[in-house]
């Protein structure tokens, strides 16, 4: 998914507890210092996820399949979630039976969350997010006859022997080290585009802004750059204020919803013209989401990775649309893959042409988008999918 500058803090020993650039659950904090069983999840109330293959219909695989989700909780309307939801829609098609899951309450639980499936001989292991990587890597490398799908852990870095590599060096093949892992990864620039073409339109100052966590999130990065190509596509004259927390990983980047918020205040007080803000910062966008719904003149909102409508309803009053990585498509058809004996390993790239990205409804403010929005946005998805359209810089993922 990502340029190498993400990976570098991320395998490098930084604990971010977000899925990749995305808005982040909270953590909850738990008394149990060991992996919790496997378990399965409870409903839920996604009713835009679409339905699983009925049993009649899908072929009678042996596969048994864990998830190891990041902290926090398995129903976050988040990475977890859908990651889950791809998991249990692909064990319905291909017929076999229901994932089971295990929510670890700190990092020092993935890799021995991991291994508790390993040990059980579950054939096909998804894990979610970055923070997972390393550990994946190395449950790979050490179980080979065993299937691991990363969700957002791309590039896959490892050594001359296929350990993961904290150093970057990246001298390791890893699709012929670890030949039955595979990481999911995202064309975040396409997703930031078509939600550029909705800021654009909604827009009455001809002023928007993005936010990202930090300017070495290179998906972060690549979001916001497919942002302003996007507004500028229907605007040409368009201003587009790009601005970053932090430059670095440290917790304020994506895990401070507070300072998100004091950050976004002070930034529109100082740019009164924006009147949509994109935020591309995990837990700390809420809070950037939460300024610009604060906000005593009318900003708009749009967010990220997944429809945020759903996965923070405090937004709903200014929220535009988000932009968005198909977490359960892409989970579900790995899994399919694996199934099919199709699967191959090393990075598995969604984007426009296999459906992988998109953006959201309206919901409440469908009525602010531009006449004509849709069409444009159509246009846009038929361009990318034919190749047609560019929607990065050739520096992509770098900022500045």
């Amino acid at each position: 998914m990502h340029k190498r500058s993400l990976g570098l803090s991320l395998f490098g020993g930084v604990a971010i507890i977000v899925a990749a650039c995305g808005p982040g659950a909270t953590p909850s904090p738990s008394a149990a210092s060991q992996p919790p069983a496997a378990s399965q999840p409870a409903a839920s109330s996604d009713a835009s996820a679409p339905a699983s293959a009925p049993a009649s219909q899908a072929a009678n695989s042996a596969l048994t399949i864990g998830v190891v989700t990041d902290i926090g909780t398995l129903n976050d309307k988040n990475y977890n979630e859908y990651s889950f939801k791809g998991a249990e829609a692909g064990a319905a098609a291909i017929g076999a039976a229901a994932p089971k899951s295990i929510v670890p309450t700190s990092a020092s639980e993935y890799a021995p969350s991991i291994k508790s499936f390993v040990d059980q001989k579950f054939n096909v292991i998804v894990t979610v997010g970055f923070n997972l990587a390393s550990a994946t890597v190395q449950a790979a490398h050490d179980n080979p006859d065993t299937w691991f799908i990363g969700v957002d852990q791309s590039p896959i870095c490892v050594t001359a022997d296929g350990l993961p590599d904290s150093t970057f060096a990246c001298a390791g093949d890893a699709k012929t080290l670890l030949p039955k892992y595979i990481s999911i990864n995202f064309q975040e620039d396409q997703a930031g585009y078509l939600a550029g073409i909705v800021a654009a339109g909604a827009s009455q100052s001809n002023t928007i802004a993005a936010i990202g966590g930090t300017s070495i999130c290179a998906p972060c990065v690549r979001y916001i750059q497919g942002y302003e190509l996007g507004a500028k596509s229907v605007k040409p004259d368009i201003k587009v204020i790009t601005a970053y927390v932090t430059n670095d990983f440290s917790a304020a980047a994506f895990q401070d919803q507070a300072g998100g918020k004091t950050y976004a205040t002070n930034f529109l007080a100082q740019n009164k013209k924006v009147d949509v803000l994109f935020q591309v910062a995990g837990l700390t966008g809420n809070g950037i989401l939460d300024a610009a719904c604060a906000s005593k003149t009318t900003v708009y909102g749009i967010g990220v990775d997944v429809d945020q409508f759903i996965s923070y309803p405090a937004a709903g009053p200014c929220l535009l649309t988000s932009a968005e990585k198909h977490l359960q498509l892409a989970v579900s058809d790995a899994l399919k893959a694996v199934a099919g004996n199709t699967a191959t390993p090393g990075n598995l790239l969604y984007d426009a042409k296999n459906d992988g990205i998109g953006v959201s409804q309206g919901h409440n403010l469908g009525d602010k988008w531009a006449a004509g929005t849709q069409d444009k946005l159509n246009a846009a998805l038929a361009g990318m999918k034919d190749g047609s359209l560019k929607t990065c810089p050739d520096k992509c993922g770098t900022a500045g």
